[in-house]
């Protein structure tokens, strides 16, 4: 099987409903897949090794995505906001490679590193009137369909492998063929090198709703789409939907979305005051939590809209917080829950998150991390409560060993969200001479807030141990996240200095 088999399906059945509305233009199942088939031929012609998409959305990342299968080579698109030195060693990675390049970056691009170099809307010219012959797909379910770099903050990013069969597996796993109504739409606002941004392409086509593109996010620029293009569906990362809601609060936009029916985030934590928010505003909207990782071909967790309308006001706590968590497991995926020593935990033990499935590859160039059994270790901290809901407590890394405690970031800083006077907050770990490491907190006050270092370590204490309360907190105007909403907490903790005082 490949991944084209999404596309093939969509056209073979209506061929001419529109698949695509990208700069105010229409393109129909058919046309794409016509599309798609002259990009294989270009590509096969090239001798290139592999497609990388280096730029904002457009029609042309769904041509190339598809060609690049439709030609058996893996597509591999590239953050556009790098520098140049960092996407030129990229590209020397993917040596010959048939590239797609926004004009402003086309300059950038080294000799040698392309067997062939066109821009989006040359690429979108070049394969307008089909192929000249039929294009035999390759069908190879283990053969590398795409090609994700990690964001590489610890060294050179790592190149994550996602084979026919997990993406495919989450598909359909997931989805019922052609189960959207004509009518329905998905705003896509996520970067194309990004998981969210493969699997919006994928899931949308095979479900046949149309995908609206929005190459660059803004909350004005979103909510206008959102109207302008009657959005059904849209998904957002947690910084995305904060920055709406404040426009919105800030501005008195006009918050009614009449034609939006859901709306899922994931991608990053995102703050329980935020969701709160956005239920509120947004009633009549079904709201999803989506947990997923490359490495896992996207979602593998998801608190659905009941389990949202349940546990919001809830005068049950336990029911209440589940607002807070990712929900529970897809059906087609196990997960488990794990000591260091790799004993399975109980409900409600923390440990770190394994997931086993078809969707799971977890796996990176030259690297496999799944154990003999298929298993493979998140790297996130959690667990599963008495009812099956999955908690999530931070990256394992993030964890702060106090005295030999381990503490989560993510439930001190959770208390903290709960104060009036904080927008914003991060937990870290800092050295300290008597617990070896401490807590530090960076916290962003809201607007014309006033409130204190020594109210907040009160509000922690009243709801946890001492041993969660910051012994450091220091107020600073933001904190830092890459352009997906992750919180970038190495930085965060060079706002401490290391032999910050006890």
């Amino acid at each position: 099987m490949n991944i084209s088999l999404v596309l093939q399906m969509a056209a073979d059945t209506f061929p001419d409903r529109i698949a695509l509305t990208s700069a105010d233009v229409h393109y129909s199942y058919g046309r794409l897949n016509s599309s798609a088939q002259a990009a294989a031929e270009l590509i096969t012609r090239s001798g290139a090794g592999y497609v990388s998409y280096l730029g904002e959305s457009s029609a042309a990342t769904v041509i190339a995505l598809f060609g690049a299968a439709m030609a058996g080579v893996p597509f591999a698109p590239l953050n556009y906001r790098l520098t140049p030195a960092e996407t030129n060693r990229l590209l020397e990675r993917l040596n010959p490679v048939f590239l797609i390049a926004d004009e402003d970056k086309v300059g950038i691009v080294a000799e040698g590193v392309s067997a062939a170099l066109m821009t989006p809307a040359q690429l979108i010219e070049a394969t307008a009137q089909g192929a000249s012959a039929e294009i035999e797909v390759p069908e190879d379910p283990e053969a590398v369909a795409v090609q994700l770099f990690t964001s590489g903050t610890t060294g050179e990013p790592k190149a994550a492998l996602l084979r026919n069969q997990n993406l495919l597996g989450y598909i359909l796993g997931t989805i019922d063929f052609a189960s959207a109504d004509e009518e329905e739409a998905m705003l896509m606002s996520v970067p194309p090198y990004h998981i969210a941004g493969i699997s919006a392409i994928l899931s949308s086509i095979y479900a046949m709703r149309r995908i609206v593109q929005l190459p660059q996010f803004s909350p004005a620029e979103w909510l206008r789409h959102c109207a302008e293009q009657s959005v059904t569906n849209a998904f957002v990362v947690p910084t995305m939907l904060t920055r709406i809601i404040a426009h919105i609060d800030e501005t008195g936009a006009q918050p009614e979305l009449p034609a939006l029916r859901a709306l899922a985030f994931g991608g990053g934590k995102m703050p329980l005051p935020i969701v709160q928010r956005a239920l509120t505003l947004w009633p009549t909207v079904s709201f999803t939590n989506a947990y997923g990782l490359t490495e896992t071909s996207s979602t593998i967790a998801l608190l659905g809209p009941d389990d949202h309308r349940e546990a919001h006001n809830h005068s049950d706590p336990l029911i209440a917080r589940r607002l807070d968590s990712v929900g529970k497991p897809l059906p087609t995926v196990e997960v488990e829950i794990r000591a260091e020593d790799g004993t399975v935990l109980g409900p409600n033990e923390l440990g770190e998150v394994y997931v086993r499935g078809p969707q799971v590859s977890g796996e990176y160039q030259g690297r496999k991390l799944t154990d003999d059994d298929g298993w493979f270790p998140t790297r996130d901290s959690g667990f599963i409560d008495d009812h099956g809901f999955l908690f999530l407590a931070g990256r394992i890394d993030d964890v702060v060993v106090r005295g030999g405690e381990n503490i989560s970031p993510g439930e001190v800083e959770a208390v903290l969200r709960e104060s009036d006077g904080v927008e914003d907050v991060a937990i870290v770990g800092v050295p300290s001479v008597e617990w070896g490491e401490t807590l530090a907190a960076a916290v962003v006050r809201k607007a014309h807030a006033s409130v204190t270092k020594e109210a907040l370590q009160a509000l922690v204490r009243g709801k946890l141990r001492s041993s969660r309360v910051p012994e450091h907190i220091l107020f600073v105007e933001s904190l830092p996240y890459n352009d997906l909403g992750k919180l970038l907490r190495r930085e965060v903790k060079g706002f401490f200095p290391s032999d910050v005082p006890g």
